[in-house]
């Protein structure tokens, strides 16, 4: 590593540069790098980003593609100083749940796309839910060696046998969650991209049109990890502003994602928890949604609690991002009021994992900060990933198996889904670990969980380059009391 940037840093004094820019468009307002999130229970946010800042960003929308007859608008078109584009937010509001809307962005240069709006919560209706994780850019700028799936709509030389899957299986889910890894950008300098500035600006926009196919039609969730934030592999003085303590993320995300979903229990208690969540959320950092069967907590991995590794006196010296102890406030307030009545199944998912095959990949201070308000609150699957590769384990609290394994188990299901492909190269699976019944890193690979029914939960891993399944689990939890409180 050292060497590498000792070579970086040379070919950079000499002016020696390797970036490849998209081109910008005559239409400056021209929508690039588009992405849906869940809003709200009758609302979803659209996001994209231009060359040019737009005074009214406005999206017209509505069930019939030759018949958009509502238009939302807002001022939200920010951008920060090494950036070329402006990344611009408008929520559409009033939505008829689980209902196919079509939409178009305002502009002399765009075209109407769709999407299904979010489902009621507590609706019983089976459906899937994709999991990438630690996903990197492939193309002109970036890191290939193979190119593997095409794409239609998609340029040639953005190719991608993940992203390539979940295009050719878009009907097959209803929308992705990715806690924490896009596009790998600050690895610019292993590329032979040597100008930081520009090679980080165009790693990222790169990645995000190459999404834009994915991300434009189905919600896409996220939250942050680890290479949000990594200024630590360079010197600070060549590390791009973008680069520095989540600013693009923010900057990207920071006003598509919700906060938490009012309860629609009948319980008093739980419509309090909800509210208090909902004021101690901080998107896009940490919060929460409900769709459906399901409840959905995105945490934050990176900063925000006690000894967090990328927090305030740790190399990258992150955040924080909230008041001391809010993140861990909202998770508690957040599980509390889960009704299982309503959403029986309850997941959450961060970047970073305390149960892993290998070495040298555990997050022991986020099992200390989390692990017991799983417990605690019966979550049903912990999603991570920063590991490169697929794994999944059998329940488990304080590393020890639950008895009754896969049965109505009281401990969590833990998977890590960080193997869709980036710069860096998957990880090998290493030595074992006692409650690990699936590794895989022979090829790029990613999750779907299925939402079966109230009490059956399937967790499949998917080769990205064939379609493949790789593993196949059902988790079966009785879900019988409507609040769970665990000692």
């Amino acid at each position: 590593m050292a060497s590498t940037v000792t070579v970086a840093l040379l070919a950079a004094a000499v002016g020696v540069t390797a970036v490849n820019y998209q081109p910008i468009p005559k239409d400056l307002s021209t929508p690039h790098q588009q992405r849906l999130a869940i809003k709200g229970p009758n609302s979803m946010s659209v996001g994209w980003n231009t060359y040019t800042k737009l005074d009214k960003p406005c999206v017209q929308y509505g069930t019939a593609a030759n018949s958009l007859t509502s238009q939302a608008c807002s001022t939200d078109s920010t951008t920060y100083p090494t950036s070329r584009t402006y990344s611009n937010a408008v929520t559409l509001t009033g939505l008829n749940p689980a209902t196919t809307y079509y939409y178009k962005i305002v502009s002399t240069n765009s075209t109407v796309g769709h999407f299904l709006s979010p489902r009621t919560s507590g609706d019983k209706t089976a459906f899937n839910m994709d999991i990438v994780i630690d996903l990197g850019v492939y193309g002109a700028d970036g890191f290939t060696t193979k190119k593997r799936d095409t794409i239609p709509t998609v340029q040639p030389e953005l190719n991608h046998s993940t992203i390539g899957r979940l295009a050719t299986t878009i009907n097959d889910y209803e929308f992705i969650i990715h806690p924490g890894d896009f596009a790998y950008a600050d690895d610019w300098y292993l590329s032979g991209n040597l100008d930081g500035k520009n090679a980080y600006e165009a790693i990222l926009e790169n990645f995000y049109d190459q999404l834009a196919p994915v991300a434009g039609r189905k919600a896409y969730m996220a939250s942050p990890g680890n290479h949000e934030a990594d200024c630590n592999e360079i010197f600070p003085g060549l590390c791009p502003q973008g680069q520095k303590n989540f600013t693009d993320f923010m900057t990207r995300f920071g006003d598509s994602n919700p906060t938490a979903f009012s309860s629609t229990s009948k319980n008093a208690t739980a419509v309090a928890n909800a509210k208090k969540a909902q004021a101690l959320a901080k998107p896009p950092f940490w919060y929460s949604f409900e769709y459906g069967m399901a409840h959905v907590v995105m945490i934050d991995t990176e900063t925000d609690f006690t000894s967090a590794p990328d927090g305030p006196g740790t190399s990258l010296n992150s955040g924080s991002f909230g008041a001391a102890g809010q993140q861990i406030a909202f998770l508690k307030a957040d599980l509390a009021s889960v009704d299982r009545t309503v959403t029986p199944w309850l997941i959450v998912a961060g970047h970073r994992p305390w149960y892993s095959t290998g070495s040298g990949n555990i997050c022991s201070t986020c099992q200390t900060a989390f692990e017991d308000l799983f417990y605690q609150y019966g979550v049903d699957v912990g999603v991570f990933g920063h590991v490169h590769n697929s794994q999944r384990f059998n329940p488990v609290y304080k590393n020890n198996a639950d008895p009754n394994g896969m049965q109505n188990p009281k401990a969590p299901m833990y998977i890590v889904a960080g193997g869709p492909g980036n710069i860096e190269g998957l990880s090998s699976v290493g030595s074992n670990y006692s409650t690990n019944v699936f590794a895989y890193a022979d090829d790029f690979s990613f999750a779907k969980i299925k939402f079966q029914d109230a009490n059956h939960l399937g967790v499949d891993f998917i080769r990205s380059s064939t379609g493949e399944v790789l593993d196949s689990s059902v988790l079966y939890k009785k879900h019988d009391a409507a609040f769970v409180v665990q000692s």
